[in-house]
């Protein structure tokens, strides 16, 4: 059976609230280092060049049909 917060103790609700925010922050910084790449956000935007050809090309025979 789950834990409702009001059956924590103190202890345990400041060890819940400490694990969340360290692995919010982990991932925070994680963005951050990805998003500072140039190689990365390049590869982003090709990414998104590609889905639009892919996305244009079945417009196209979709309505060639």
């Amino acid at each position: 059976m789950e834990k409702k917060i009001k059956d924590l103790t103190v202890h345990e609700l400041r060890d819940l609230v400490s694990s969340i925010v360290k692995e919010t922050m982990e991932e925070f910084i994680e963005d951050m280092l990805v998003l500072s790449s140039k190689d990365y956000l390049l590869a982003i935007e090709e990414a998104k060049e590609d889905d639009k050809g892919k996305i244009l090309k079945q417009l196209e025979e979709s309505f060639d049909a």
